[in-house]
């Protein structure tokens, strides 16, 4: 069989062309369109009959070993292939080219021939870094110690019209690379490992809750009344039925009616929509994990939380250690719990235990501290004002903030010993809220009551405020057994699982401003 071994020139990069300076793109792009024109011309272009049977990544993986599988054994094993993938470099050298195809899994070295291709070969000359081939062949293994595809037949299956960005610098724009996705999944490997691990996290947490006896659900998107979190809505409207809704920016109501139903472990995965700016840690449109147990109190729910979030560490760090914003994240040990009244006072000694509830002093004191707030804050709201003003930030290692103010959290159960707290929590890490869970409220005049005052807060101002959902409160009285509520943010998650330091980073396509081309 011909030499497979690289020439003394193997180190020169494998590219389009070697140039001081790029042609320019328009240039390029219409070269590119005229081999397209030449292809229609001859009836083979987009052909849609190659059929895959291998994956550059099983192939590494296989035949990794260099001793057991060295140029001689796979001679003798003479181990088809057939692949399909994009040419991301190629190396035109008289009569042997070598080239780079990367597939869904990963990229495999090419070994090509004048020899084994005939015409083919010559075609393969004018193709360009970007094109979409399908190749099969032979297994074969360089004299550098390479595995590579020894090809037989050579098909070009989509012409790529635009050129890919210079290989060495890829997209450096981080705008363009949240705006062209499909560019910056091609050339950024560390991108294309970002959202396989945000797969594999969701499955992960699915698994697990699978085998706790929860079940998938899915309820409605579009909602007559948003309710289940205080945030503004999106509206919109539906013509045949002459009504106003609104996209969803919690399920929470919907899966507690069906808690009401009998379906006592229940989950669901899915997008919330609110209608608030967009920053490092905010999306408009944003995956939820919300999910409910009957006869569990929030102190179980924080326990299969800490439970969930290690099972979908496990499955994408190597250990339970994490690095997020530049800050090592042990999750590991148990994770930390603390009131949100004793936080505060810790970080903020100038603030007595006796001063959490005189509003006058409560008010003072976030004007000390620079923090805004409306004439319509109670105590409650004043609290956690200054605990996201000096505790939040501060919170790296995991920790659950718990008894809330019942005037932040209009759905969560009062606490039996005190009336103005609830049996809720958040989890913080790395200083972000990741979850957030209680408790539910099922006694349907005390959320009735609520409701009430939510829509006082709304009329006097508040846009995040709820609106009065009496179909819910019909369902309260039908009998909520008493039931714990999670809700985790899944793109904060990924974030910290996978070090990233914005949620544009998690999110396939970021909402951003459209641009004029």
């Amino acid at each position: 069989m011909p030499d497979p071994a690289a020439p003394n020139n193997a180190k020169k990069p494998m590219n389009e062309a070697v140039t001081d300076l790029p042609p320019d793109e328009n240039q390029l792009i219409a070269e590119r369109r005229a081999k397209l024109k030449a292809l229609r011309e001859k009836g083979i272009a987009y052909p849609n009959d190659f059929v895959r049977a291998d994956y550059a990544q099983d192939l590494q993986e296989a035949y990794a070993d260099k001793e057991q599988w060295s140029a001689e054994a796979l001679l003798v094993l003479d181990r088809g292939v057939q692949m399909a993938g994009r040419l991301m470099a190629k190396r035109v050298m008289g009569k042997a080219s070598f080239a780079q195809l990367q597939d869904m899994s990963g990229r495999i070295q090419l070994y090509l021939t004048a020899a084994d291709l005939g015409d083919c070969y010559e075609a393969f000359k004018h193709w360009d870094i970007g094109d979409i081939i399908g190749v099969s062949g032979t297994l074969t293994r360089t004299k550098t110690g390479e595995l590579s595809v020894k090809g037989k037949n050579l098909r070009l299956l989509t012409k790529s019209l635009r050129p890919l960005p210079d290989k060495w610098h890829g997209l450096s724009d981080v705008e363009q690379r949240y705006r062209q996705r499909y560019v910056d999944l091609i050339v950024t490997p560390e991108a294309r490992e970002v959202f396989i691990k945000r797969s594999q996290v969701i499955s992960a947490i699915r698994n697990w809750l699978d085998g706790q006896r929860f079940l998938e659900v899915e309820t409605p998107m579009m909602h007559y009344i948003p309710g289940g979190a205080t945030a503004k809505p999106f509206m919109t409207h539906h013509n045949a039925l002459g009504l106003d809704l609104y996209l969803r920016v919690a399920p929470e109501l919907y899966l507690k009616r069906l808690t009401v139903g009998g379906l006592e472990r229940i989950y669901e995965i899915n997008r919330n929509f609110r209608n608030e700016g967009v920053s490092t840690r905010h999306n408009p449109e944003f995956t939820m994990l919300e999910l409910y147990e009957a006869y569990a109190t929030y102190n179980e729910i924080m326990d299969l939380t800490e439970g969930m979030i290690r099972a979908s560490a496990e499955k994408v760090l190597p250990s339970m250690q994490a690095h997020w914003d530049g800050h090592d994240i042990d999750l590991s040990k148990p994770f930390k719990r603390w009131s949100m009244t004793d936080a505060v006072l810790e970080h903020n000694p100038q603030i007595k235990a006796e001063d959490i509830r005189d509003l006058n002093v409560m008010r003072r004191h976030c004007e000390t501290l620079g923090v805004r707030f409306k004439p319509s804050y109670g105590w409650g709201k004043l609290l956690l004002e200054i605990f996201e003003k000096t505790v939040e930030h501060t919170l790296i290692q995991p920790t659950f903030i718990t008894q809330h103010p019942t005037e932040v959290s209009p759905l969560a159960r009062a606490n039996d010993l005190d009336a103005g707290l609830t049996d809720r929590f958040e989890l913080f890490i790395g200083g972000k809220e990741i979850a957030n869970g209680f408790s539910e409220l099922n006694d349907s005049e005390d959320q009735a009551a609520r409701f009430a005052e939510q829509v006082n807060q709304k009329e006097g101002g508040d846009d995040e405020a709820m609106h009065f959902d009496a179909d819910y409160i019909r369902a309260l009285e039908v009998g909520l057994p008493p039931t714990g509520g999670l809700g985790v943010g899944i793109d904060r998650l990924v974030m910290m699982l996978t070090g990233s330091s914005s949620i544009r980073d998690v999110l396939l396509f970021p909402y951003m401003r459209p641009v004029n081309e």
